[in-house]
């Protein structure tokens, strides 16, 4: 084996092609600490959401006649809708209906 300059070993690496493994290097390196942070975020979001959920009445006093068929609740109200198309919103702290909603059909 001969040391001359043509030989692919020994001939210096050409500018481009450092430039272009430099490049790739790089690339790499800003995907994965994209995805550290993603994953970061991602994990970070689903801890904090795991608050505990707000109480549930023992009881709900409906006027008379009505019958549930959906419940749901946010903050500081609870709703329920009834068979008779309504949807009675009531206050958390003091059990008190706050507000009545009569759905209507759009025919």
């Amino acid at each position: 084996m001969s040391n001359t300059p043509e030989d692919p070993e020994i001939l210096p690496e050409p500018a481009n092609l450092r430039f272009l493994r430099r490049l790739v290097t790089v690339l790499t390196a800003v995907m994965i600490a994209g995805l550290v942070a993603i994953l970061s975020l991602i994990v970070i979001r689903f801890t904090a959401a795991t608050k505990p959920p707000a109480p549930l009445p023992a009881e709900i006093a409906l006027p008379s006649g009505a019958t549930a068929s959906a419940f749901t609740q946010g903050g500081d109200w609870y709703a329920v809708v009834t068979t008779d198309d309504q949807i009675l919103i009531f206050d958390r702290a003091t059990q008190e209906l706050r507000q009545t909603i009569s759905i209507t059909s759009a025919d």
